[in-house]
């Protein structure tokens, strides 16, 4: 995940009312807190954003995510104004946006941001490096600049070999690509993809997620990435922001979203999600508890506590053994009283970050699994029995809420 630091889009207490007189009585039912719903059958008006406040930090990835109608794309439009706002204020990188008019709005899109969408939005009568660097050629860039931007983004897409194809010879995931390249070719700070994935066909969907991801570790832009799927969202975002009839209902990492669900709604929504592909190893290991090579079976087993193994390290604090409850009593049975007898070395090691789907062959083995830092040295245990706590810990949280929906 991203670094993230100081805000660089900020949605304070906006409001987006759509119909003849959005600032009129709609907006005053909608800021006292009548529901989306309610307002439209009173007033006729619709309530696309209700008081939405979000920040999102520079070279994060911030996913917005809802159904249809939840005011997610709303809220990517306010920020490069191709909607005007009720209330509040849309700040980029400490502008007010939402007072840029004309030329000034325009010069300051094309200075700040790319936008990705959904349908690709390609010239059909342009080839592709032509379309990738159409936005520098509007900026007024020299050809040999635009040129050289263009293959630069093309090659980070992977489509440098395509750069004189036209649009109709590519695939849907290759046009996509080439929007996205068009978006990279002026290097923006700000990325804002809505949908960008949404027409692609599930496995090309995830090859996009990829790129998209090794694209930001190189790059590290600011993403307002806009979606309707829960599983993209937690697979791609830093952050995520969880919408609902125009409001937002909860922002958190993919960890917070999935494992502590602020509404039944949300708890709905993460029900169905493999909750391995979420939660990180660290989420859940013990810190360690190691053992010396020379310690004895009863000194290392009251050293355990609640840990079903320990590890024995090098110099360097690198595990290097494993002693189990279950190798001590067998080695005990034979009368030994030291653990070296006990200490065997095919156990499994995973990195903090590792996701817990990756480590569930290895956890099938029943062993204790090391998790080591990037320099080998043993920062936690994690047990198995301590994965299958967790999962019934969320599924739990998840099952009270649906039973306070049904109550």
């Amino acid at each position: 995940m991203a670094q993230v630091g100081d805000d660089i889009i900020v949605l304070d207490g906006v409001y987006k009312i759509f119909g003849p007189q959005p600032r009129g009585r709609a907006f005053e039912l909608a800021s006292s807190g009548m529901g989306k719903d309610e307002v439209q059958a009173e007033t006729g008006h619709v309530v696309g954003l209700d008081d939405v406040s979000f920040a999102v930090s520079r070279g994060e990835m911030f996913v917005v995510m809802g159904l249809s109608g939840s005011g997610k794309s709303t809220a990517l439009r306010t920020v490069n104004k191709l909607h005007d706002i009720t209330a509040g204020t849309v700040s980029v990188e400490g502008t007010d946006v939402q007072t840029l008019e004309g030329s000034e709005l325009q010069a300051f899109r094309r200075s700040h941001m790319g936008m990705v969408f959904q349908h690709f939005a390609l010239f059909p009568h342009r080839n592709v490096i032509d379309n990738v660097s159409y936005g520098l050629k509007v900026q007024g860039a020299a050809r040999s600049a635009r040129s050289e931007a263009s293959m630069r983004a093309l090659s980070m897409v992977g489509l440098d070999a395509y750069s004189q194809n036209m649009p109709s010879e590519l695939s849907g995931g290759m046009q996509q690509r080439v929007g996205l390249a068009r978006a990279l070719a002026s290097d923006p700070e700000i990325l804002l993809m809505d949908e960008a994935f949404s027409a692609l066909d599930p496995l090309i969907r995830r090859q996009m997620q990829d790129e998209l991801l090794e694209i930001q570790k190189e790059l590290k832009k600011t993403i307002l990435f806009i979606t309707h799927d829960l599983n993209e969202a937690l697979r791609i975002g830093d952050r995520v922001c969880i919408m609902k009839d125009g409001a937002v209902v909860q922002i958190g990492t993919p960890e917070e979203i999935l494992t502590e669900p602020a509404t039944g709604y949300v708890a709905e929504f993460v029900q169905d999600v493999d909750q391995g592909r979420v939660i990180q190893v660290h989420e859940v290991m013990m810190p360690p508890a190691p053992v010396a090579a020379n310690a004895t079976i009863a000194a290392a087993l009251a050293a355990m506590d609640e840990r079903a193994g320990a590890f024995v390290l090098d110099a360097a604090g690198a595990p290097t053994h494993l002693f189990t409850v279950d190798d001590a009593a067998r080695a005990a049975s034979m009368g030994t009283v030291e653990v070296g007898p006990a200490l065997r070395t095919d156990f499994e090691r995973c990195r903090p970050d590792d996701r817990l789907n990756t480590v569930y062959a290895a956890a099938g083995r029943g062993l204790p699994i090391a998790v080591c830092d990037d320099s080998g040295s043993l920062v936690g245990n994690l047990d198995p029995r301590h994965i299958m706590e967790e999962m019934g810990r969320v599924e739990h949280l998840i099952d009270g809420f649906e039973r306070e929906v049904f109550l």
